[in-house]
C-alpha cells in the first residue's frame, strides 16, 4: 500500500507528464496520442514507474522504445516543471499499459459465449447413492 506522500507525488508526476505528452513534446513522437494511465512511486521516491496508453498506434512497442530513448530529455523537462516542489526528481521507467486491450479481449470472449436457453422444467431427478457407513 502506498503512503499518502507516494500517492501525492505520483499524482503530481502523472499530471505533469500528461500535460507534457499532450502539448509540449507531442512533436517528438509524431503526434501520437499518449495517455499516462498510472504512476507508481517507490517508497523513497527515487523511482517512478509510468504506465502509458497509446491510442491509434500500430507499433506500440516501438513508440515505447522511442520514449525510453528520450527518457533523459523527458526527465529534464519534468525537473523544470516540478523542481521547486520536490527535492528529488525520480528515475523514470516507462511501461505499456494494456488494460484497455485486455478488457476488450475479455469482453469479446464474453460476447462470444453461447448460453443455452433456460429449461423451464425444474423437475431434475438426482440419483442419491446411500451407503452404510456403519460397517
Amino acid at each position: 500500500m502506498e503512503s499518502k506522500r507516494q500517492q501525492k507525488f505520483a499524482r503530481l508526476i502523472q499530471k505533469e507528464l500528461g500535460d507534457m505528452f499532450q502539448a509540449d513534446v507531442k512533436g517528438l513522437f509524431n503526434g501520437a496520442f499518449i495517455t499516462v494511465t498510472t504512476v507508481r512511486v517507490s517508497p523513497d521516491l527515487s523511482i517512478a514507474k509510468i504506465y502509458l496508453s497509446f491510442l491509434n498506434q500500430k507499433d506500440k512497442q516501438g513508440l515505447l522504445e522511442d520514449i525510453e530513448d528520450k527518457n533523459k530529455a523527458i526527465r529534464s523537462e519534468l525537473a523544470k516543471r516540478i523542481g521547486k516542489q520536490v527535492r528529488i526528481i525520480p528515475a523514470l521507467q516507462f511501461f505499456l499499459d494494456d488494460t484497455a486491450e485486455y478488457a476488450s479481449k475479455i469482453e469479446g470472449l464474453f460476447n462470444n459465449i453461447e448460453i443455452p436457453p433456460v429449461d423451464k422444467d425444474y423437475n431434475i431427478d438426482y440419483e442419491v447413492n446411500e451407503t452404510d457407513d456403519d460397517e
